[in-house]
């Protein structure tokens, strides 16, 4: 087999067998073809460790953040990993090298004011806005990830209007059960009650597009921008953040981080931790602005 066709048998054993996201296979297959292009033409069982180390560091020139490094390299040694178990490799030439660090960046929010405004407000009268509404409302109600809203089906009995919870599946194919608030669920009864006049006949999915089938993700973050536009909102708001927005404000009110990285689905707590940073910065603000001894003169 050739390279780029091993690469590729390994890109379909993980889509099979360990059941990726398309987003995550999308950026290994994009980490695989920096990689055969910073070969050039280098066999890969040929590559030692530090002409690894090289491609990193002219990569970082180039301009690429420790973050997309570390994917890439991620995705390197997988293959690695798996072209010595499989294939016969004599070594991984990936393992040990590490990405350069970059400066950690928390990421942004909405107030609650923010969110207010984006969400509060009559329930809409037409299918097309009874739809954004629900999906929107059902975002922030539950910290879904994008993936997780648009692979919803209808009648599938994941979501459970009556109990007040949705199951979803997230990273990694993991499955949890998260609540579901009582502004979203008054959203996704009234958006059902429509949901005929738009999706096609025997269509499953939840939320559908304009020919009547399964949303897009691009689609949703289409149509976010455009409400958040509509009631005057000037950040760029997009469906993750409705998410970050969500952990940050029930942290804030409950302080109970293992609770949050439960709904959200976090493998570690470390990648939850980061929302006890956001809450630390808005106790400065305040801290600031009251402590008489924090002012200055």
């Amino acid at each position: 087999m050739t390279d780029a066709a091993l690469a590729a048998a390994w890109l379909e054993g993980l889509r099979h067998q360990r059941r990726l996201s398309p987003a995550t296979l999308r950026n290994y297959g994009h980490a695989l073809e920096m990689l055969f292009a910073q070969l050039k033409g280098t066999p890969l069982a040929k590559v030692e460790p530090q002409q690894v180390r090289r491609m990193v560091a002219r990569l970082h020139a180039g301009g690429l953040s420790g973050k997309t490094l570390a994917l890439a390299l991620s995705a390197w040694r997988g293959l690695y990993h798996w072209l010595v178990r499989h294939k016969g490799f004599a070594a991984n030439p990936a393992r040990g090298v590490r990405a350069p660090k970059s400066p950690k960046t928390l990421p942004k929010v909405l107030s609650v004011e923010q969110v207010q405004r984006l969400l509060d407000g009559p329930l809409a009268t037409t299918p097309q806005a009874a739809q954004d509404q629900a999906m929107f409302e059902l975002l922030y109600s539950s910290g879904l990830r994008l993936a997780e809203l648009v692979a919803l089906d209808a009648q599938d009995g994941r979501l459970d209007l009556r109990q007040a919870e949705v199951t979803v599946t997230g990273k990694g194919s993991k499955t949890r059960t998260v609540p579901v608030g009582a502004r979203a669920r008054e959203a996704l009864r009234e958006w059902l009650r429509y949901r005929a006049q738009l999706a096609a006949p025997a269509e499953r999915a939840l939320f559908v597009g304009a020919r009547g089938r399964r949303i897009s993700p691009g689609t949703v973050q289409i149509r976010l921008r455009a409400w958040a536009r509509a009631r005057g909102l000037q950040a760029p708001v997009h469906p993750h953040l409705l998410r970050h927005s969500f952990a940050t404000h029930v942290l804030q009110s409950s302080q109970d981080l293992r609770a949050v990285q439960e709904m959200l689905g976090h493998a570690s707590i470390a990648s939850t931790q980061v929302y006890t940073h956001l809450d630390f910065q808005a106790l400065a603000k305040v801290y600031d602005a009251a402590h008489p001894r924090a002012r200055r003169k």
